[in-house]
């Protein structure tokens, strides 16, 4: 019989952004061993199996007058804004700038509480805008900032396993051994994160047919004299066009909201569709050498490609899923809770943090009031 100094036994499924925000808010707590099980990891090439480093990213909220999202979202706008404060835990990782917002829907971002807000002047708006706002913010370079969120969560005991689950069954039952050396784990599982993604929708024992892929395609280009964000958009038409400047030097350009589309590799349509929209809204992305001769084209941007690549945001119909549910554990044992939390589509990185918390605080209610 464990004793209830014990500490609990945690799995989480899943080693992207928001998989890895949870495992570290729960191992800081205390009084948990935590186990990330995941079929790809930060540090493994780029692939489309794994949607978190292809992302932008900025953060700039999208929740507006969902007060329950918005709270998730300036939560994580909290902490990454002391992580990137100079010498902060993870300054190397993000890119304090100036962001402008053209809106061609004309709509209210809701954004008046970031640092720095104004609505632009009419005669400073871009053709076709009805609204413009600046603000500061931060810029992610995701693949550092994913790679610090991995070591940070085994520097503090964390614990990885790379397996595929194939059922939320086999953790319950085998834990995270049974991936690693074909045995089950000598101790119980007593709760299980749910963070897969996409993959919710597959994984035997969640099968969620409301999460589905919305495609993003994006080109990187070197242009360490970018030091500013820029994005037009039209909510209703799927309209996203962003400059999105990481601390490195390399500058994200995007996107593509293409829904329920499974196309794993670059189309170099959109790729030059995407190059003369951004051209458009940011002429200063070509070397200042050549605009001081003439206009910059599309090829000169070509000449800056360092990669190119997609991912699938994992949207969810009603937004994210934060809630448990119980499953039968190993014999003896009694019901595991499943915590979910995924569904976070394009904002996984805003609203990581806050989602983490609310999963923290579902994990310890259960473990305390088990059924």
């Amino acid at each position: 019989m464990t004793s209830p100094n014990t500490p609990k036994n945690i799995v989480v499924i899943g080693a992207g952004v928001v998989g890895l925000t949870t495992a570290v808010k729960i191992q800081e707590k205390g009084g948990y061993n935590v186990t990330v099980i995941a079929e790809t990891f930060p540090t493994d090439p780029k692939t489309i199996k794994y949607t978190s480093l292809w992302a932008g990213g900025h953060h700039v909220s999208h929740a507006c007058d969902d007060a329950k999202q918005m709270a998730i979202d300036k939560e994580t706008f909290d902490v990454m804004w002391e992580l990137s404060a100079p010498g902060g835990a993870a300054e190397h990782c993000f890119l304090r700038l100036p962001q402008t917002d053209y809106l061609l829907d004309g709509r209210d971002e809701c954004l008046d509480w970031m640092p720095d807000f104004k609505k632009l002047p009419q005669e400073a708006l871009v053709p076709g805008a009805i609204l413009g706002t600046s603000f500061t913010t931060v810029t992610f370079d995701t693949p550092k900032y994913l790679s610090y969120l991995f070591a940070r969560f085994i520097s503090r005991g964390g614990t990885v396993v790379r397996g595929t689950v194939q059922h939320i069954t086999q953790v319950v039952e085998g834990g995270p051994s049974v991936f690693r050396t074909g045995k089950a784990s000598p101790d119980p599982v007593d709760a299980v994160i749910v963070s897969p993604g996409v993959g919710a929708r597959t994984l035997g024992g969640v099968d969620d047919q409301d999460v589905y892929p919305v495609r993003g395609q994006v080109a990187i280009i070197r242009a360490p004299w970018i030091t500013f964000g820029r994005t037009v958009s039209h909510a209703e038409k799927g309209i996203w066009t962003y400059v999105i400047p990481r601390r490195c030097g390399d500058v994200i350009l995007g996107g593509t909201k293409e829904e329920n589309d499974w196309y794993p590799a670059p189309r170099p349509e959109t790729t030059t569709d995407i190059l003369e929209r951004c051209l458009a809204l940011c002429p200063e992305l070509v070397p200042a050498a050549i605009r001081s001769e003439r206009p910059g084209t599309i090829d000169d941007l070509r000449s800056l490609i360092v990669e190119e690549g997609c991912g699938f945001r994992p949207q969810r119909k009603g937004g994210i899923r934060l809630g448990v549910e119980w499953v039968q554990g190993r014999d003896g044992q009694g019901k595991v809770p499943l915590v979910f939390n995924y569904g976070h589509g394009g904002g996984g990185y805003q609203s990581s943090w806050g989602s983490a918390t609310i999963a923290l605080e579902l994990l310890e209610k259960a473990l305390t009031s088990p059924v």
